[in-house]
Parts: structure tokens; sequence; C-alpha cells
């Protein structure tokens, strides 16, 4: 994942994340959430109770946003994700409560479960960087890279 996208995800502590209902129809809801960075997950708390627990569970597909805890008129930066919502007994999801109650110990005081998103890909934007300068992250690119960093160690050993 590219260095800015790591350092701003890492620096928020919010998303809005959207799912959608059988008949196609968006549903919206904000998360605090955490960010494993190396596996490209995304964790957030929420019972399974809730309106976008339902829906998550029927279909696991998901889109967000992340923006700067704090706004500036100024300065354009933000990103926006997509993904898939992975089972709680996936092998990349076991890590999840620990992982985000590392992040937000005080969660531990609230019922819910640990939910884990596979990001796919994340569009940002940064005009720091530039005007509309955007960074493009996919994880289908980046494991094909090191598909080929394995292939070329091993051939030139």
């Amino acid at each position: 994942m590219n260095k800015t996208i790591i350092e701003f995800i890492s620096e928020q502590t919010c998303a809005s994340l959207c799912c959608v209902d059988e008949a196609g129809k968006p549903y919206c809801f904000s998360c605090y959430y955490a960010i494993d960075v190396e596996a490209a997950l995304l964790y957030f708390k929420s019972s399974g109770e809730t309106h976008h627990s339902k829906l998550l569970k029927k279909n696991p597909q998901i889109a967000g946003t992340i923006l700067p805890d704090k706004l500036s008129t100024f300065i354009v930066k933000g990103l926006q994700l997509d993904g898939d919502l992975l089972a709680d007994d996936h092998p990349m999801a076991h890590k999840a409560s620990v992982f985000y109650h590392k992040k937000h110990p005080m969660a531990l005081a609230v019922n819910g479960n640990v939910w884990t998103i596979k990001i796919n890909n994340i569009k940002m934007t940064d005009s720091t960087l530039g005007f509309g300068k955007k960074i493009v992250w996919e994880r289908v690119q980046e494991e094909l890279v090191k598909e080929r960093e394995i292939v070329n160690n091993l051939s030139l050993n």
C-alpha cells in the first residue's frame, strides 16, 4: 500500500461505510475503525442486531469513505474504498477483536462484534501533493507484484 495512504488512514478514526439491501437500495453508517495496513484489513465494531449488520450478512460487499478527523476548507484530502466483509471464521479475521481493541480499548465496555473488511481498492485524493492528485491502490495489483518478487527470488536461487 502506498505510504501516503498508509499515513492518512492510520491517523484517522472514523469511516462512513455503505452496504445495500436486497433491492439494491444503499444504506450508510459511520463507525470507528482500526486498520491493519500490512494485510489491508479494516476492522469495526457493531452489534449484530443493527440494520447494517443484517444487510452485510446477506450481501458482504461494502464501499466507504474516510475523511480527515479535522476538516480543512483549503485542503482536499480523503479516500474512497471498497471491499468485502469476511466471515468471523475466515482465517484473515482471526485477530480482528485483538487488533480493534488495541486501538480502541474503551470499546471493550461496549457490546458488539468486531467485523473485518478485506479492502480491495482505495482511491485517495490529496491536494497537498498537487491539485486533484489521486493515488490508487488495488489489492490484485499488489498481490501480483508480490508473486512476481517470490518467483524472481526463487529463480535467482
